[in-house]
């Protein structure tokens, strides 16, 4: 078969016949479909479960909307998110992963616009967020802004330090937990690793500043900025180390370390041996255990680099490298380099560089404190930097600020004050404070003569500092009180510290002081003091200073007054901590001033509040003398109701301690306070009221003030219930003390003669003060004890006023309702203990006298007392006197129905004295 047949063979034509269909092909499509339009208006709603924002877009919408590579897009998106999430802050919750995570990753966008929203958006997240709650995200928040401050792009790294403002200001434990990274992110943004041939040997290489002229600002402005926010930084992981000490004065923070929960010990209670007194060291905040063992902290099984600054060979990795780059910084800004001709004189902006370098160095060498071998770090800082920080800091110190002139010319040549002051924000004062902290730090006593040409400057300026009669804030004075305290610590001989505290106390004596300056300037004298009684306690060699310091005191807390109730609690405390010492400057100078202190109308005890009312009453048991006028003006405290009950018992209590009576083994002080004193007091307390008041209450006629009875000459001022309760548990305090005189019956007796002497005669008399002479007859009344026939019947009259008042009562005065009980005991108990003064009491019911409104009170009284088991006995033999009052009753009832308080009477009669019942009847009647 030839070739050409061969291939027809393989491609055959087909052959299509007349009137035959052409056959489908394999590959033919079908056409044969039919359409129908898509609806979707309900893709055109709005969502009616995610709220929207002005432009219909929802939370999802505008997170999609952050991956689009169009800058304006994502910017838009940022806007718009900021714009829901400020009106709808619920969904921050709900999408929070997500919202982190996009805003996270815009840190490092390459246009300038969205890292600004990005910014703004992340300042509106801080203020809605809580830090446990974004706690789970962090890591990814961090690792970008580490990425953005390593970033390439100038724009990105100076972005990331407002990123990092936000994330300082609301986060700030959360930031220093991953302080290794960001710490070598900082030294990277002004620095670069120097590489040179004789560096290649060494395991560490060295780093040097970096200038960069594509930045829009100088490299001196960039360094600025950076090292602005390290110290931010720095001064974040210093406040959250709990463990860092500062030798200097701290301001008072409200922090849960600085409260104190004092023990509170209920004196009755461990009078008896009921309970033992528990004590624990150091005030029970912090028990100091004595032990040979350290328990090993969860920062010590962590890695080295997990650890961060909390790691001492860290802390002095960090400290190696970022020192020598500090001082780069410090000589660039020194005056040496800007203008020679000057001096020590500096201009704004290379102020505040140096600021933040020395703010710096100090907050690292407080981290170096909390660590175990502080004495080696300390030598390890002095051996290496000491040095350099003489050649460089010291070189010029002290420094101060030039403050540039646009006015004339011969403006310029005035006095040099235009160049001390401070302006945009800058502190010469503060800049030289601080580096006066850091170099006293370096110093100790073993190294005075080594270091004594640089430290005779700082004492000289801290001297002329305080001296100079300027107005200074609290920063200031905390830092230059640190500095002094290093001073005295370093050199204590009196020589030396004796100036330093004249200068303190110089700015101490500057009116208008600043409350927080004040309050400084009191912990430092108060620590100076502690240190130096310690020091001094077998050979007493105060400072004439400090005592001149402690005398003042107690008049400053008796003019501060109520103006400023915490500055008065911190004088209140220095003083009793003196006082407890036996200070004989102080305890002479309270003498003199313990009248105005304690005077009851405007005295420094009755504006105070509760608690330091409490610490001045304290300070009575340290007075040296307790004279009349003294113990006058403690007796109206007492009784004024401008302190509570119990604190005036407690000062009763202390007074009886202070009396001849407390039954003291050793011998008591003489002169302090005389027995006619102090019975006078117990006297004036007891009564409730001074003369003039009871001479005032005798013009008072009528109800509702006044209870009144014919049958009585003693008439009851009816006195407010919380007076007569705050009178009441004092009358129980005196008599307390009253009971612990030995002698009861001379102690009786000189209570019988103030009765008769200032109560007897009065026709008005307060209730609580007729129930508290009751009480107290009832505590020392015993065989020995004789009453006059005067006090027999001026009881007499009380205990029938008091019974008319309390039968005569309205149920519904709730008031005096609530003073039945202790009145009705106190009369039963005395009738009961004396019969002649029941018999009196029952003498003077002359019912001839009385109107018939008062007929069913004498006869509820009588079916009372008959009913009494108490009085049963005596009532019997007064059987014939009862029998008489009845007569009278029933003579002045006749010829008239026989009402049912009548027929009572006679029952009760009949029943208990008729028959001269000796039964057991019953006990504490309730009427």
């Amino acid at each position: 078969m030839t070739k050409k047949r061969k291939h027809q063979e393989d491609f055959q034509k087909v052959k299509l016949k007349v009137g035959k269909k052409k056959p489908k092909l394999e590959n033919a499509t079908d056409t044969n479909f039919k359409t129908k339009a898509i609806q979707i208006p309900e893709q055109l709603k709005e969502d009616g479960v995610l709220p929207t924002q002005n432009r219909k877009l929802n939370i999802k919408d505008l997170l999609s909307q952050m991956h689009h590579y169009s800058p304006g897009v994502k910017h838009n998106a940022l806007l718009g998110l900021k714009d829901l999430l400020s009106q709808y802050p619920f969904v921050i919750d709900a999408h929070l992963s997500n919202i982190i995570s996009e805003v996270a990753a815009v840190f490092t966008d390459k246009d300038s616009g969205v890292r600004g929203a990005a910014v703004h958006l992340l300042q509106l997240l801080a203020s809605k967020i809580r830090a446990e709650q974004i706690a789970p995200f962090f890591p990814l928040v961090s690792a970008h802004l580490s990425s953005a401050m390593t970033h390439i792009s100038e724009g990105i790294q100076e972005d990331s330090l407002k990123v990092l403002d936000i994330l300082l200001e609301a986060y700030p434990a959360l930031l220093t937990e991953r302080s290794s990274i960001l710490l070598k992110n900082f030294v990277e943004l002004i620095s670069h690793q120097q590489l040179s041939k004789r560096l290649k040997s060494r395991d560490k290489l060295s780093w040097m500043l970096s200038v960069n002229p594509n930045r829009r600002v100088t490299s001196q402005q960039w360094r600025l900025n950076v090292l602005t926010r390290l110290k931010k930084f720095l001064q974040a992981v210093v406040d959250g180390s709990s463990e860092v000490e500062d030798e200097g004065l701290q301001e008072q923070k409200d922090t849960p370390h600085s409260v104190r929960n004092p023990i509170c010990i209920s004196w009755k209670v461990h009078a008896n041996n009921q309970q033992h007194i528990q004590l624990f060291e150091n005030g029970g905040l912090r028990p100091k255990i004595t032990s040979s063992f350290r328990l090993r902290s969860l920062a010590s099984v962590m890695d080295s680099a997990e650890k961060g600054l909390s790691s001492a060979e860290n802390l002095k990795g960090f400290i190696e490298v970022i020192i020598p780059l500090l001082i780069e910084c410090w000589i660039e800004a020194s005056p040496a380099q800007s203008a020679p001709i000057l001096g020590n004189l500096l201009e704004s902006e290379s102020q505040q560089l140096m600021q933040q370098v020395l703010s710096i160095i100090h907050l690292l060498w407080k981290l170096t404190k909390r660590h175990d071998e502080t004495y080696k770090m300390e030598l390890w800082l002095r051996m290496n930097y000491l040095v350099d920080f003489k050649h460089h800091f010291m070189r010029h110190f002290p420094y101060s600020l030039q403050e540039t002139v646009k006015h004339k010319k011969k403006d310029s040549f005035k006095s040099n004050k235009h160049c001390m002051t401070s302006s945009n924000n800058v502190d010469h004062l503060l800049l030289n404070l601080t580096l006066c902290d850091i170099m006293v730090s370096l110093a100790s006593t073993s190294t005075l003569q080594t270091d004594s040409s640089w430290l005779d400057m700082i004492r000289k300026f801290v001297t002329d500092t305080l001296q100079d009669g300027s107005k200074l804030n609290s920063k200031q004075v905390n830092r230059l009180l640190g500095v002094t305290w290093r001073l005295m610590q370093i050199q204590q001989n009196k020589v030396a510290t004796e100036p330093l505290i004249k200068a303190v106390y110089t700015l101490y004596q500057q009116r208008n002081l600043l409350f927080p300056v004040r309050t400084l300037l009191l912990k430092f004298f108060s620590r100076v003091y502690q240190k130096e009684d310690l020091r001094n306690q077998r050979i007493r060699s105060r400072s004439k200073v400090l005592s001149r310091w402690l005398a003042g005191l107690p008049q400053q807390l008796a003019l501060l007054g109520l103006r400023n109730p915490e500055l008065s609690n911190q004088l209140i405390d220095i003083i009793h901590s003196a006082a407890s010492r036996s200070n004989k400057e102080l305890l002479q100078s309270l003498q003199a001033t313990a009248a105005r202190i304690y005077d009851p109308l405007e005295g420094t005890l009755v504006l105070l509040p509760a608690e330091a009312q409490r610490r001045l009453v304290q300070l009575v048991y340290f007075l040296p003398r307790l004279p009349a006028r003294l113990l006058a003006c403690l007796s109206r405290c007492c009784i004024m109701g401008r302190m509570s009950a119990e604190l005036a018992a407690t000062l009763i209590g202390i007074l009886n301690v202070r009396s001849s009576f407390a039954g003291w083994k050793c011998q008591v002080q003489d002169n302090s306070m005389s027995d006619v004193d102090y019975f006078s007091f117990l006297f004036s307390t007891l009564i409730g009221f001074s003369r003039e008041e009871l001479t005032s209450l005798q013009g008072i006629r009528g109800k509702p003030h006044i209870s009144q009875t014919q049958l009585s000459p003693v008439r009851l001022y009816l006195t407010d219930l919380d007076q007569f309760l705050h009178h009441w548990a004092v009358t129980e305090m005196i008599c307390h003390s009253l009971s612990t005189i030995p002698s009861q019956s001379q102690c009786f007796d000189i209570l019988q003669t103030g009765i008769c002497k200032y109560l007897v005669g009065l026709v008005v008399i307060p209730d609580s003060t007729a129930g508290s002479v009751l009480c107290a007859i009832n505590k020392l009344l015993d065989q020995a004890c004789i009453l006059s026939e005067t006090l027999h019947k001026f009881l007499a009259s009380c205990c029938y006023s008091l019974l008319y008042f309390l039968l005569t009562l309205d149920k519904e005065d709730a008031e005096h309702m609530q003073k039945r009980d202790m009145l009705w005991g106190s009369c039963i108990s005395a009738l009961a203990l004396l019969p002649r003064l029941l018999r009196l009491m029952l003498q003077s019911l002359q019912v001839s006298r009385i109107c018939r409104e008062e007929l069913p009170v004498v006869a509820q009284l009588l079916r009372l007392l008959m009913q009494h088991g108490q009085l049963r006995s005596h009532m019997i033999t007064n059987e014939f006197l009862v029998q008489q009052i009845i007569k009278d009753i029933m003579m002045l009832k006749s010829g008239e129905v026989q009402e049912q308080w009548l027929t009572d009477l006679h029952y009760c009669f009949n029943i208990y004295l008729a028959s001269h019942a000796q039964g057991p009847g019953p006990i504490n009647t309730v009427y």
